[in-house]
């Protein structure tokens, strides 16, 4: 077994424990309608999450991606609320914004050699700054689309679930079956290597940021959907959640080694941990952060092991 796959194997074993665990523990957790909640509540922190895999395993970071969902929240019901869009031309609108804020970003990191950290810093601020001048309070968006929306949610399947799972899969695909995904893990496995091999590596930078910036507004979008209103603050901090469901799910830091579907099961840990809080329903719900903390740091202990194991090697 290659060290590179350990992480997604304790990955795969803390999720299988924890819901496992909670399942023995608690009647009715181990159910499909509390399994379809668990992607439901939080497929816009899995889209975000998704994006943010492409950017760390090129060596990147992005902290923009919460402001980015908030964002995007507030820019739908204003457009659809004040100025009359439809949805259907209000959402293709914030996911092109959205992509062009990211490869702007990207621009700036691939051509002008800044920082990702501080590239993304800047555009946190801004985009947060810009959903807070569009409007200071949450705006609720009374559209029939919205409402056909809610109502297929409710007797069917969750169309934010639906559209967490369509993603995982399209972009486990861009990861592993297209050059564009094979180029993100050679520019994250050493980017004068990758120069070497000939690949374009600013075009693949602009890319991965642009995707990233895709991945968090359409997070927005499904904020929106999900509680049918624009929140200028929603996302908040979100960008820390994504970035550890992606550490937990089994992607180096240094960028090089990971798996979107490790992300996908990071997602679900951070979520089953929320769940089995709420169905405990003694403890305060900040306790799920220490929990995530804690399993965060473990991840990172981990992962320093096998960076040092593979440079002996």
């Amino acid at each position: 077994m290659a060290k590179k796959h350990v992480p997604i194997i304790a990955t795969s074993v803390v999720f299988l424990l924890l819901y496992t665990g909670a399942s023995v523990s608690y009647e009715s957790f181990f159910s499909w309608p509390v399994f379809l909640n668990l992607l439901n509540d939080n497929a816009f922190l899995g889209l975000a999450a998704l994006g943010m895999t492409f950017v760390i395993l090129s060596g990147g970071i992005d902290l923009s991606v919460g402001s980015m969902i908030g964002f995007t929240s507030i820019t739908i019901a204003v457009l659809v609320e004040q100025h009359g869009m439809s949805p259907v031309l209000a959402i293709p609108v914030v996911l092109f914004a959205g992509t062009v804020c990211g490869a702007g970003m990207g621009a700036i990191i691939a051509y002008f050699r800044i920082a990702p950290f501080l590239v993304t810093l800047a555009g946190m601020f801004l985009l947060r700054g810009l959903a807070l001048v569009i409007s200071v309070e949450s705006l609720p968006i009374n559209h029939g689309i919205y409402s056909a929306i809610s109502n297929i949610s409710m007797d069917y399947f969750p169309v934010t679930a639906v559209v967490f799972l369509a993603f995982t899969g399209v972009t486990l695909y861009i990861a592993h079956l297209t050059p564009f995904g094979r180029g993100t893990y050679a520019v994250g496995g050493g980017e004068d290597s990758a120069m070497l091999m000939g690949l374009p590596v600013n075009r693949i930078k602009v890319q991965i940021y642009a995707l990233s910036g895709l991945c968090s507004a359409s997070a927005g979008v499904l904020y929106s959907m999900y509680t049918s209103s624009g929140n200028a603050t929603a996302g908040t901090s979100l960008e820390l959640d994504a970035i550890a469901a992606v550490v937990i799910g089994g992607t180096l830091l240094s960028g090089g080694v990971g798996y979107v579907i490790g992300t996908f099961l990071g997602v679900l840990i951070l979520g089953t941990i929320q769940t089995i809080l709420i169905f405990q329903g003694t403890l305060s719900s900040w306790w799920a952060k220490f929990f995530i903390g804690g399993l965060l740091l473990l991840f990172i202990i981990l992962q320093r092991f096998i960076q040092k194991s593979i440079q002996k090697a």
